[in-house]
């Protein structure tokens, strides 16, 4: 991993793709150990968390639907604080078991968002699987299930994870250089 140009800003390694896909796998298996017998319904939220979802649900051994859904919360590098529901959910959700899968976790405002909204169609039960959890920046606290690793409250891009749209394809996860920051 080297230093890449992302749209107009450097970034520098953060995680080597190895890494990542450990701590995937290790989730999967933990999935597959509470959920692997019941179906359940795996919710990713678009965009972030395509290539996360693809290589989790490779892992899980089980039954298993998927549905996505899309949530916008970002403008370049910073949260605007406010959600707004983009695609909304297509599927029956009724007495299923629930796995709402997202990239990061960061303020915590598009997942209590998107609990709420889930709460409303009595679902049998809703979890929270994200790759990334930021505690540091979390402004409301919302239950996180499965986290594939805590990081510190930095801008990050690749495996999916965006800087205005650009970055999603890099295999390893690269941190905002610190002169850009």
């Amino acid at each position: 991993m080297t230093k890449v140009i992302v749209k107009d800003k450097a970034f520098v390694p953060f995680l080597p793709e190895a890494a990542v896909q450990k701590e995937v796998a290790r989730v999967a298996r933990e999935l597959t150990r509470d959920l692997g017998d019941k179906s359940p319904l795996f919710l990713p939220v678009l965009n972030g968390a395509f290539m996360f979802t693809a290589d989790l649900l490779r892992h899980f051994e089980g039954a298993c639907e998927v549905c996505f859904i899309k949530l916008a919360s970002y403008a370049g590098t910073q949260s605007t604080g406010a959600v707004r529901e983009v695609i909304g959910l297509a599927a029956d959700i009724t007495g299923r078991h629930v796995v709402i899968v997202e990239d990061i976790v960061d303020s915590g405002l598009t997942m209590a968002h998107t609990i709420a909204t889930l709460r409303k169609h009595n679902p049998a039960s809703i979890s929270v699987c994200t790759l990334m959890l930021k505690p540091a920046a979390l402004h409301v606290e919302v239950p996180i299930d499965y986290c594939c690793m805590e990081i510190p409250n930095d801008f990050i891009v690749g495996y999916g994870l965006d800087y205005d749209g650009f970055g999603r394809n890099l295999r390893e996860i690269y941190v905002l250089a610190p002169q850009e920051a």
